[in-house]
């Protein structure tokens, strides 16, 4: 990222005032109607309406088609959605802008249902390829590999990509996002060899028997080389960011989330927004232990940045790993053993007395706090951690985010409704990895009690879901089609106890979502008086529970802006 934000800001000195009259940000029409439409509110005083008047940026109105009638003028934009769905933008609760776009620049090494890649052979193969048309000397990164659906079921090692270059530093992302594969030239680079120590909350991992490094980086360990192998040039972050938002406006997301950045990314996608390269609103989370700090030192000012299409929202922090990749923090050990250790349970990146530590220094700073926990052994430590923190510093509405939640369990969503705390759960997992957590990492109990959408509800916990994008690919529609049916990608059912219905999971991709970063008040719900923030289906999502990820988004609109339009 230093080469993009050197970039960007020798562009934006050299084009200064011209750059904004250049790229002048479209406007919306001063006046435009729905009508015909089937309109699902997400607003509890009026959940359906048939027509919604919008001026400018702002809704004004929602009813019926004799209530909207007097909004209409000679001037006034008609949409006939003739039978069409109308409902409210849908919002990225957790993912990694602009990060759907690595395949700008990165080789995609995803397996079945998302890519096409089943061996390491043809996954070398395909890494050969890039290598020979990539200039001596610069990094050849893959990502999205998942060992566990690849024939030989493990990950590749340093010695194969070796094989594939030694002129090249090589780097392949796991499909976690939580370890890496280097070979032994982007190993050097980094400064890692079989002396390196651990860092805390990671593992360089070695042969049992020689000590050698096997090439594989888990967790912190990880972090070095994915810097440096994703140094990108300002002409490939652009890329990533136009790709990535025609990504999600083709899905009807109106609002992106960056999960975690530090101040070069947030410098770098506030300019991006500013030069009016994305048409996304962005809900950006500082890094704890990087623009966190700065935040918190009064170093960085928050409202130097935000406005009503970028907005600083909690400071993050994660907590532990992948379950899918065996550094989730399990309070029991994992289904399979993990290399024959019947006792291994994963492992925390922050141990718990630090994590408390951290927790309490920024809750009374007055910061929402989002803290990344997959295994309820990290859940735990969460709970405790905030439990210590409202003690010492109490706030009413407090709304800490566990993103993910992936294995809590009704005595910790009974703990989170008490401390003020709301948890986001990837809920697709049951789609993308819902066999192999029964099979593999979880066993059959615990899988059905995965992502607890159902037992959330039965709390009276809101709670929201998202995709982690670029974990998978961001289709709002397919996290809620997840949440409803709980189906595998095998065909199977996990867990149909913990299903919910089809308006309880739209409400985790609209209002609930929106509720959770305190912007329920602008964004969420088809309400008089919030922005315009909107998305045309093409059928029924209410009519339609089991095929849900099936229908199609007609049009996108951020802002009374329409941005996208399906051809």
């Amino acid at each position: 990222m230093k080469r993009v934000l050197i970039a960007i800001v020798a562009i934006a000195a050299v084009m200064g005032f011209a750059a904004y009259l250049w790229l002048q940000v479209e406007k919306a029409p001063a006046s435009q109607v729905f009508l015909n439409a089937k309109v699902i509110t997400m607003d509890a005083k009026r959940p359906r309406a048939e027509a919604v008047a919008v001026q400018g940026e702002r809704i004004v109105a929602v009813g019926s088609r004799a209530e909207i009638s007097p909004y209409i003028r000679d001037t006034t934009v008609v949409h006939d959605l003739q039978g069409k769905t109308l409902m409210p933008g849908f919002i990225d609760a957790h993912g990694h802008f602009p990060a759907s776009g690595l395949s700008v620049f990165g080789l995609d090494l995803n397996s079945p249902p998302i890519g096409r890649v089943t061996s390491i052979e043809q996954l070398l193969d395909m890494l050969r390829a890039r290598a020979a048309s990539t200039s001596e000397g610069d990094w050849v990164f893959g990502y999205g590999y998942d060992d566990t659906l690849l024939a030989e079921k493990r990950h590749p090692t340093r010695r194969e990509l070796d094989e594939v270059s030694s002129a090249h530093p090589i780097a392949i992302w796991h499909t976690s996002g939580h370890m890496l594969v280097a070979n032994s030239k982007a190993l050097a680079l980094a400064g890692i060899d079989e002396t390196t120590p651990n860092p805390e909350g990671g593992v360089i991992v070695r042969d049992k028997e020689t000590g050698a490094l096997t090439g594989l980086l888990e967790e912190e360990a990880r972090i070095p080389v994915l810097e440096m192998s994703m140094d990108l040039s300002v002409m490939q972050f652009l890329q990533m960011i136009k790709q990535a938002s025609a990504d999600y406006v083709a899905k009807g997301v109106t609002v992106a989330q960056s999960g975690g950045l530090d101040s070069q990314m947030l410098q770098g996608l506030w300019l991006a927004q500013k030069l009016n390269l994305t048409p996304l609103r962005l809900e950006l989370w500082p890094f704890y232990d990087s623009l966190g700090q700065e935040l918190l030192k009064g170093e960085k000012q928050a409202a130097d940045f935000e406005s009503s299409k970028l907005h600083l929202g909690p400071v993050k922090i994660t907590a532990d790993g992948s379950i899918q990749g065996f550094t989730g923090y399990l309070s029991a050990p994992y289904h399979t053993p993990f290399h024959g250790d019947e006792t291994y349970r994963g492992y925390p990146t922050i141990p718990r007395k630090e994590l408390t530590r951290i927790v309490k220094r920024f809750h009374k700073a007055g910061f929402q706090l989002a803290i990344h926990g997959n295994g309820d052994a990290s859940i735990d430590d969460i709970i405790h951690a905030f439990s210590e923190a409202q003690k010492a510093h109490y706030r009413a509405d407090p709304r800490l985010i566990v993103v993910h939640a992936q294995m809590a369990r009704d005595d910790q969503l009974a703990r989170m409704k008490a401390l003020g705390m709301t948890p986001t759960f990837f809920s697709a997992h049951t789609y993308y990895w819902g066999d192999r957590h029964r099979d593999i990492f979880m066993g059959p109990e615990r899988a059905a009690n995965m992502s607890p959408a159902r037992s959330a509800v039965k709390q009276g916990l809101r709670f929201s879901t998202h995709l982690d994008t670029p974990v998978v690919p961001m289709d709002p529609l397919l996290a809620a089609w997840s949440v409803v049916n709980r189906q595998t990608s095998g065909g199977k059912v996990v867990g149909p106890h913990q299903r919910v219905g089809v308006e309880q999971a739209l409400r985790a991709i609209t209002i609930d979502a929106a509720w959770q970063i305190f912007r329920d008040h602008e964004i969420g719900s088809i309400t008089p008086g919030k922005l315009a923030d909107l998305v045309v289906l093409d059928k029924d999502p209410l009519s339609h529970g089991k095929t849900l990820r099936d229908i199609k988004v007609e049009q996108t609109l951020i802002g009374g802006v329409t941005v996208y339009t399906r051809q």
